[in-house]
Order: C-alpha cells, then sequence, then structure tokens
C-alpha cells in the first residue's frame, strides 16, 4: 500500500476549524485507501510569540532554551491535530521530533538532520495508525534542538525519503508554484510541474513556497515533491526529475528579492589574502553575501562590490570597516532601495541571448542596472527597488511567461 507524506503549515493549522479541515482531508486520504504521515508546522504566528515573549524575559538568551521553548509550537499543533483525527474515527499519535527518531548535529537554532531512525513511523503505519509527526525539531543526544527557517518543509521531505514514500505534499496557502509572484504579476501562471534545479534556484531567489533546504534534500533523496493549497481541492505543483535539459522551457519563473542593500569597497589593495579576509570575517558574523563583483580599475588595486540584506548592511560597513589595515580600501559606498529580480529556466543551458533579453525588458521598463549574477540557469539583476512593479511584469511578458502551465 502506498505512503504518501502530508506537511500542513502553520496557516493550515492556525485555529481549530482549521484544524478540523486538516483532518478532514487526511481523513478522506485514509479512506481512499493510502497510508499517511502527516508532518505539522506551529499554530499561526504562535512561534512569533513565544519569541517575543522570550524578549520580553531575556534580551541575552540561551540558545538551548530558546530551542526548548520554541519546540513547545508544534507539540501544541501534533497533540491537535490527532485529537482531531481521532474524533473522526481515525486512528493516530502524536510524536515530537526525538519520539519519530529524528537525529541532528549538535547546533541549537539551526540544525541540520543528520539521520532518522524511522521505525516507530513505521510500526505506526503497520498497526494502521497515522503518525502526527511535529516538524521543525529534532535531537541531538538528549538536547532539543530546532531546525531553523524551512524547518518543518524538512522535517516533512527527510521522513519522505527515511520511509520510501512515493511523494510529499507541501500544503501551504497558495495553490502551487507561480510564474511570478501574482501579488506583483497579475497573469502570473500556476505550473504544473517543475524541476528540483529550477525550484532549488527559485527558492534560493526569493520564492516563499518552499524553502531551499526542503528543495536540496528532495532532489538528494528522489523525493517527489508537490505543493498545494489546504484551502481548496485544486491541482497542485509538482516539483521532480525533469531529464534532459534539451527541450526544458527557457524561462520557468521570475523571482523577487525585496530590500537589498549593495556595499561598494573601493581602492582594495591587491593580495590573495585580503578578499578570503573580509568575506571570512562576513561570515564568522552570519552575514549572508549574495552578488559580488571585482573589477581591477588601476594597478595594484581592486573595487569590490557586493549586495546584502538592507537590515545587515550597518552590520556589514562596520566589518569591513574593521579591517581597513588590512585591505588597505580608500573608500566604502552604500546604497539602499534595491531589490534583485531573477529568471530562472533549465533551457537557458541551450538558448543564448537570455541575459541580452532580460537586460532589454529591463531597460524598457526603464530602469537602470546596478549589478547582474549569473548561472547556467538563471540571471539575477539588482536594481533600483522604485522599479520593481514594472520590471516583473516587463520580465514576465517577454519570456510569454503567462502562457506557460
Amino acid at each position: 500500500m502506498a505512503v504518501i507524506v502530508q506537511k500542513y503549515g502553520g496557516t493550515s493549522v492556525g485555529t481549530a476549524e482549521r484544524i478540523g479541515a486538516v483532518a478532514d482531508r487526511i481523513a478522506a486520504t485514509v479512506q481512499d485507501g493510502t497510508r499517511c504521515v502527516i508532518v505539522v508546522s506551529a499554530m499561526g504566528h504562535s512561534t512569533d510569540r513565544l519569541v517575543n515573549l522570550a524578549n520580553e524575559i531575556a534580551p541575552v538568551r540561551s540558545q538551548r532554551e530558546m530551542d526548548v521553548l520554541l519546540a513547545t509550537g508544534e507539540q501544541v499543533s501534533i497533540a491537535l491535530v490527532a485529537m482531531a483525527l481521532l474524533a473522526r474515527g481515525v486512528h493516530a499519535q502524536s510524536l515530537t521530533g526525538w519520539q519519530a527518531g529524528i537525529n541532528t548535529e549538535a547546533v541549537h537554532g539551526a540544525a541540520r538532520i543528520e539521520s532518522i531512525d524511522q521505525r516507530r513511523i513505521e510500526q505506526l503505519l503497520d498497526n494502521g495508525i497515522i503518525p502526527v509527526i511535529a516538524g521543525f525539531q529534532g535531537i541531538h543526544g538528549t538536547d532539543v534542538t530546532t531546525l531553523g527557517r524551512g524547518g518543518s518543509d524538512t522535517t516533512a521531505v527527510a521522513v519522505a525519503a527515511s520511509i520510501h514514500a512515493q511523494s510529499c505534499e507541501i500544503y501551504t496557502d497558495v495553490d502551487g508554484v507561480y510564474t511570478a509572484d501574482p501579488r506583483i504579476v497579475a497573469k502570473a501562471s500556476k505550473l504544473s510541474a517543475i524541476s528540483y534545479e529550477e525550484m532549488l534556484e527559485l527558492a534560493t531567489l526569493g520564492s516563499q513556497v518552499l524553502h531551499p533546504r526542503a528543495v536540496e534534500t528532495a532532489k538528494q533523496h528522489g523525493v517527489q515533491l508537490v505543493v498545494r493549497s489546504s484551502f481548496s481541492e485544486a491541482e497542485g505543483t509538482v516539483i521532480k526529475e525533469m531529464g534532459s535539459m534539451e527541450g526544458m522551457r527557457m524561462v520557468t519563473g521570475v523571482a523577487v528579492e525585496k530590500e537589498v542593500a549593495r556595499i561598494a569597497v573601493l581602492g582594495i589593495q591587491i593580495s590573495k589574502h585580503h578578499l578570503s579576509a573580509m568575506f571570512q570575517a562576513l561570515a564568522q558574523e552570519q552575514v549572508n553575501v549574495d552578488v559580488i563583483v571585482q573589477s581591477v580599475v588601476k594597478t595594484g588595486e581592486v573595487d569590490v562590490s557586493f549586495t546584502v540584506a538592507e537590515a545587515d548592511a550597518t552590520h556589514a560597513i562596520r566589518m569591513c570597516e574593521s579591517l581597513q589595515s588590512v585591505l588597505g580600501y580608500r573608500e566604502i559606498l552604500q546604497e539602499l532601495g534595491l531589490s534583485k529580480v531573477s529568471i530562472v529556466g533549465a533551457g537557458m543551458i541551450t538558448n543564448p541571448g537570455v541575459a541580452a533579453q532580460m537586460f532589454a525588458a529591463i531597460e524598457a521598463a526603464g530602469a537602470e542596472i546596478k549589478m547582474v549574477s549569473t548561472s547556467e540557469i538563471k540571471v539575477s539583476c539588482v536594481i533600483p527597488s522604485r522599479f520593481l512593479s514594472e520590471v516583473v511584469n516587463q520580465v514576465h511578458q517577454t519570456f510569454a511567461l503567462d502562457a506557460l502551465e
């Protein structure tokens, strides 16, 4: 008998009424003869409320105790979902991350799953009982750990891989993966299928549908993902291996990242150690650097520009300033109010001129291109945020994405 994993996000289990609707959906799936494993997130904004409470109690907090605190959000959800299923005559049992055998590395706040002892999950399935597992959490030794952003999606995919599930369905508040954010592009199309590589790029570049860690885990283990809405019966988007790059769509989607800052460190003295020192220091301070452009403007000096989230800009500049004696730079400039627009498509590999088309579309929208970054299947441009809507719509139209399915 087939086994599928269904994961329900925070909005899907945000109220008693929604939990009831989730239980009805699960019960209907079971009646069709499918065995299910359920993974759930914390209810609604409960994690935010726990973080705010911790801030009131102790501005400087222990990460270990934060994990103990935050893990309670999912424990509430699994108990309530299991109760709702039992009330409908469906055998179910809630499992915390450690009860489900989810073992992680020794990191608090952003642990990675190292292994899953699936024996208890499989035992429940063999006895006709639906395991309802807490996402976002696991255990290292005897300590509770949490997985950080996207943790529940990653939990669901990892569980699906460990029990060789037929598929992993991610239920959320959108009904699939679109060619662009429908809030920006009214004619955005929902995709029936997308490759792991394209979805990973879109997720990394700002799409909020799935977290990159979950997509990466699915690709690594060959887990077929389906993104669906928990509020409708609409068919979702399948994320899977799509075969040969030949014949694939030239461009599949447009991703957007807002509130981007550009930092330019000018006149760095050329040395093989200088750039590594700067970017190692930023990494140690958990500053995520994205687009990087280096140019030699005169003998003995280089200029380096890079982007970070606006929230990290001040911290990044201070870190660079602290390295002035090492870098020997002339000055640091900062530009705020930027956004990054990216196109993704596996077919770019065999279709030259895609970047030129994107540049022309951005120019047609009246925007200046500040920085460019490319890979085999994506092109990203940093632009002024005030042109974001016009640029995304123009790019979407240029590549005829409203006609994709």
